[in-house]
């Protein structure tokens, strides 16, 4: 039997200022807070998937059961938004002065935008059909398909 894993559960990414991406996270993405320990993580709740922001210098220690982990350099993550938001996340981050890096409109369908937080690491807000999958604003049934690039 071949085994496989059903969804991303948990992402996550490093920062050594974690003031300034709990400041980000919560005013510029608007996400709600999980848990927090002082200097060593922020964790954000977003439907049935975690974000985990660590701040590498600690998180690379061990910490009870859980192994060290760490990474250095900007990641990567993205945050599924509907086609009909873009327009006014493109104001929202104006507002909050966060510059849009890339705007894509990708060939088969879906759109992309990418910024970056505090830490350097690349955030992208993306619609569902960038990898063929149902948006929010279709209606459940609905087959999309983006052709292989």
């Amino acid at each position: 039997m071949r085994m496989k894993a059903s969804r991303i559960l948990e992402t996550s990414l490093y920062t050594s200022d974690l003031p300034a991406a709990e400041n980000f996270y919560l005013h510029v993405l608007g996400l709600d807070p999980f848990s927090r320990v002082a200097g060593r993580h922020l964790f954000y709740k977003i439907g049935n998937a975690m974000l985990l922001i660590f701040n590498p210098e600690k998180s690379r220690k061990a910490s009870g059961d859980v192994p060290p982990h760490g990474a250095e350099g900007p990641g990567h993550v993205a945050f599924s938004v509907r086609e009909t938001e873009l327009d006014d996340w493109r104001e929202h981050l104006a507002r909050q002065r966060v510059e849009i890096e890339a705007e894509i409109a990708w060939p088969g369908g879906g759109y992309s935008l990418y910024f970056r937080d505090p830490a350097g690491n690349s955030v992208e807000l993306a619609t569902p059909l960038t990898w063929g999958m149902e948006d929010q604003d279709t209606p459940h049934g609905t087959v999309q398909t983006r052709p292989a690039n």
